[in-house]
């Protein structure tokens, strides 16, 4: 099968999380500067959660154009993702609006971890079907950040409970991380014409 349709079902969810996160963010009743600090909070993690859903959502499509084909199990895997994913809306929400409290921050991170495995699930089941020699294996290489990636979150998991600042700094850090261009599928091989 090819990945059109997966990519098409996958970037469609990703849109409406967006579009879900979005909405959490209320208008304020007031005209002065005061009356937007109540959505600090709810900005600020609309914010990483964004940049969050958009990691993912480039690093799906990278890994879909170097992806030739897709089976059953890729499919249920990409689902397994976006289940994932799609509960990012609601941890990011309890999160703001309770100020960082301790469980929803740890919440949230519990959320980044099982997005994080699943992703890591996914990229193993197209490996696996592409084969060893792929393109998409010589491109993930070693792959040192979703490797860390995990390491990362369950440690601001475990710091939520004992700072929530620096969990949530923690989260900042992975999603740092993971902003910094990453070349690898793009230095194996240019995006097919067909898969862009």
């Amino acid at each position: 099968m090819k990945t059109s349709r997966l990519e098409a079902f996958s970037d469609g969810v990703l849109a409406i999380i967006i579009t879900i996160m979005v909405l959490e963010l209320k208008v304020p009743h007031g005209t002065e500067w005061a009356d937007l600090r109540p959505l600090i909070p709810v900005f600020l993690t609309y914010v990483l959660s964004f940049i969050y859903l958009g990691i993912y959502w480039n690093n799906h499509h990278h890994m879909m154009a170097v992806t030739e084909r897709i089976n059953g199990r890729i499919l249920w895997a990409n689902l397994h993702l976006l289940f994932w994913l799609s509960l990012i809306p609601a941890t990011t929400g309890w999160m703001g609006e309770n100020d960082f409290a301790e469980l929803p921050t740890m919440l949230y991170g519990i959320d980044l971890l099982l997005a994080a495995i699943a992703y890591y699930i996914l990229q193993s089941a197209i490996v696996r079907e592409q084969g060893p020699n792929s393109t998409i294996a010589a491109a993930i290489g070693r792959d040192i950040k979703g490797k860390l990636s995990p390491v990362l979150y369950v440690a601001g998991i475990s710091f939520a409970l004992l700072n929530r600042w620096v969990a949530i700094g923690v989260y900042v850090a992975v999603a740092l991380m993971w902003l910094i261009p990453d070349r690898r599928i793009e230095s194996v091989v240019e995006v097919a014409p067909n898969q862009e």
